[in-house]
């Protein structure tokens, strides 16, 4: 949820706090997100995150940093998912497998499709991200990265939903 709220949050505490505060309490709850967290994946990306944001910071201060952690997460996702394009099992089959373990191969092609348009989905979005980051305004980076991304992302899992119906279907 503080995912979500993310940038709300910071550009309701880069009116009111130091970046420095708000840059702490953003590493201390990513360190409290990677503690509580066990998966080998999401312990990836919290990592990455976390590496991202700090070199961020170091190289163009806190305040950039702060509105990088949207272009730091699509990019951690994306090395997950496009990364996984490069092995056997795309990160999509592992988990459908959870859910249907014999996957025919059908779908086998179909999870590594997905995982493709995943990997484009965070391309765009982390760029997009990141130039409302450097060149936007507060509001434009607020709401972009608060609202229209995950609009993107309710529509691209959507729709990704309805076209896993119909080739279901073309193979059961």
């Amino acid at each position: 949820m503080l995912s979500i709220c993310y940038p709300f949050l910071v550009y309701w505490g880069l009116q009111h706090y130091d970046t420095k505060l708000l840059l702490l309490i953003l590493l201390i709850l990513l360190g409290l997100r990677w503690i509580a967290i066990g998966g080998r994946a999401e312990r990836y990306i919290v990592t990455t995150t976390i590496v991202s944001v700090s070199i961020v910071v170091m190289l163009w201060g806190e305040t950039l940093g702060l509105k990088f952690y949207p272009v730091m997460m699509n990019f951690s996702f994306l090395i997950l998912f496009a990364g996984s394009l490069f092995t056997s099992t795309s990160f999509v089959e592992r988990l459908a497998r959870i859910r249907e373990p014999d996957l025919p191969p059908q779908a086998v092609v179909y999870t590594r499709k997905v995982t493709l348009a995943w990997s484009v989905f965070f391309v765009i979005n982390g760029s997009i991200a990141a130039i409302t980051a450097v060149w936007a305004s507060d509001k434009v980076w607020m709401l972009y990265n608060g609202m229209i991304a995950y609009v993107l992302m309710g529509i691209l899992a959507t729709s990704e939903w309805f076209i896993r119906q119909k080739v279901k279907k073309s193979y059961i």
